[in-house]
């Protein structure tokens, strides 16, 4: 696990922070139990200048309170901040024998606070007063305003939230218990959901011999045991789900955290929008499932999709954007020029634009029996967590893409040997040069053109792949149980039909005779944008994601300041609307 461990905190921190070696301060917690080597105690407890902390008086206010005082505990939501003055307080999290263990000791000029003090989560760990103190309480109100005026201080708060959330996953005797047998479907998508969305558990896996109950279980930190539930059940009763507020009309509402959508969050809410994001699993869409990423401006070493994504979250997360996470959206309907869109579970989130950035997914391998094994040999990803599944086996990755090519080399470092299958005569139309020259190299990968799989075959998991050559009629079969598929896109648009254009394929029609506007990310519904994936000939690269969701603003932004007295004019979230041409001239 301590490959995939690197992984996750790679994701939260800059290259600058990588490549520094500080040297722990002088307010590191004292008498905490070491949590790994890689573990950056001195950007997860920095201790505030002096002047900060005169700064930040403003948007708190002073308590005396007794010691053994809880200020939050395990499930609380929208959690002050607390800046102590004098005194100190623990930070405890769950332990083996039910009771708690000390995390962290926050003293003079520390502050309190994780990922959640982030978002609308609950919080996953307990503070409490370790002798009477005097702290500055700041509200999430007052927070939210000190995000966008104090840069420094901002800053320096995502960094050690994030990195005391890593601090916090690798606890891994509390916390979560997700319980299964290796190998199993449900337990690979559970411990997907817990990944992608940083929340603290452990696997506890059980041979076949072993289990007596129904199978996987999520246990929790008060003994409650949750059978196979759902995505949403589990987001609720975790409380990772950020339910919008039906009372409240959003100037924009983008669906989809991919890189468009994140992208479109950022400006949306760094311009003054109040803006939500609407997800139905986790952050990082599509571009989640990249291992790494080359030719993206910016990252001459690479990065991978989930690195970008959760950075972009982040970025979202400081400039105040709400996340509605794990809800889909069923339908969509425009009401006296107000979108109203609803989500699974009745849920309304009502907007004066929309952003559709559902992205895309790939496709099924055409083999009748493929839906067997989907997470039980066939994976859709090649991140640090599914690598773990390939070590010194032989893998098949399909696809002739670059993310198939990423996934190739990735893998091909963990695994004994990849396999890769592609429809076509050669990758020279379908992958960039520099992922090809890298296949062609390889010692671990051979490259099989004009082939298709054509059979499946095992009992609980995959056991045995079969495909053909179509030009030379060859068959090969292999007893390999790991196959990586990423061919094609399929829109994510199954919500949109009767709402707005689609073409033959689902994807979305915008601009030009398509468009309500003459911009290029204009779908047939007025104030409703598309960019992404889910555009209809859009380029499909993260790069240009990221540039759709970004420039896409300037037309909402426009759109808003010809439609101002849409909904209801005194209600509080209508930020006035920039002007579309200052905005076009900042960019």
């Amino acid at each position: 696990m301590g490959r995939f461990r690197t992984e996750i905190q790679s994701m939260t921190i800059s290259d600058d922070q990588l490549a520094s070696n500080h040297e722990a301060q002088s307010n590191e917690p004292t008498a905490v139990p070491a949590i790994t080597a890689d573990f950056r105690r001195d950007l997860a407890f920095p201790k505030l200048a002096e002047e900060m902390v005169q700064r930040l008086r403003q948007y708190g206010r002073e308590e005396i309170v007794a010691a053994n005082v809880t200020l939050y505990t395990l499930g609380d939501r929208e959690t002050d901040m607390f800046v102590i003055l004098e005194g100190g307080i623990d930070v405890l999290l769950p332990s083996l024998d039910g009771g708690h263990k000390v995390f962290a000791r926050h003293r003079r000029w520390d502050f309190s606070g994780e990922f959640s003090l982030l978002n609308s989560q609950s919080a996953v760990a307990e503070v409490r007063t370790a002798m009477e103190s005097r702290l500055l309480r700041i509200s999430r109100k007052e927070l939210r305003l000190l995000m966008r005026a104090e840069g420094d201080i901002a800053n320096l708060i995502v960094q050690a939230t994030i990195w005391r959330r890593i601090g916090i996953n690798a606890e891994a005797s509390s916390g979560i218990v997700l319980r299964g047998c290796a190998g199993d479907a449900e337990l690979t998508r559970l411990q997907r959901f817990f990944v992608r969305n940083y929340y603290p558990h452990r696997i506890e896996e059980l041979s076949q011999a072993e289990v007596l109950a129904e199978l996987p279980a999520v246990v929790l930190s008060d003994g409650q045991v949750l059978v196979r539930p759902t995505i949403t059940a589990l987001a609720d009763e975790l409380g990772i789900t950020e339910l919008p507020d039906s009372h409240t009309t959003y100037d924009v509402t983008v669906v989809g955290a991919g890189p468009s959508g994140l992208a479109a969050a950022v400006y949306a809410a760094s311009e003054g929008l109040s803006t939500i994001v609407v997800e139905g699993t986790a952050p990082g869409g599509q571009a989640g499932t990249s291992s790494k990423i080359e030719n993206y401006l910016g990252f001459p070493t690479g990065i991978s999709g989930q690195q970008l994504a959760s950075r972009a979250h982040l970025q979202a997360l400081k400039f105040g954007v709400h996340l509605a996470i794990s809800r889909e959206i069923v339908t969509a309907q425009q009401i006296d020029g107000i979108h109203k869109l609803t989500l699974a579970g009745g849920i309304a989130v009502y907007s004066r634009s929309v952003v559709v950035a559902t992205g895309a997914q790939y496709r099924r391998l055409t083999v009748k029996n493929h839906g067997e094994f989907e997470n039980r040999g066939i994976y859709y990803a090649a991140t640090a967590m599914e690598s773990l599944l390939c070590g010194r086996r032989e893998i098949i990755v399909v696809g002739g893409g670059n993310s198939a090519g990423q996934a190739a080399i990735f893998l091909s470092g963990v695994a004994k040997h990849v396999h890769h299958i592609v429809r076509g005569p050669s990758l020279g139309s379908t992958m960039s040069q520099y992922l090809i020259s890298r296949i062609d190299k390889s010692p671990h990968i051979t490259l099989h053109t004009d082939s298709e799989i054509e059979k499946l075959e095992g009992e609980l998991a995959l056991e045995s792949v079969t495909w053909a050559n179509r030009r030379t009629g060859e068959t090969t079969t292999k007893p390999i149980g790991r196959v990586f598929v990423m061919i094609g896109a399929e829109p994510n648009s199954g919500w949109l039909y009767g709402t707005v254009k689609l073409d033959k394929k689902g994807f979305v029609l915008t601009g030009g005779p398509n468009g309500f506007e003459n911009t290029p990310y204009a779908t047939s519904v007025p104030g409703v944008y598309a960019v992404g994936d889910v555009r209809a000939n859009s380029v499909k690269r993260i790069a240009s994601a990221v540039g759709e969701g970004s420039v896409v603003i300037s037309d909402v932004h426009r759109y808003l300041a010809d439609h101002r007295n849409l909904g209801d004019p005194t209600d509080s979230t209508l930020a006035a609307p920039r002007k579309a041409s200052a905005i076009n001239a900042e960019a």
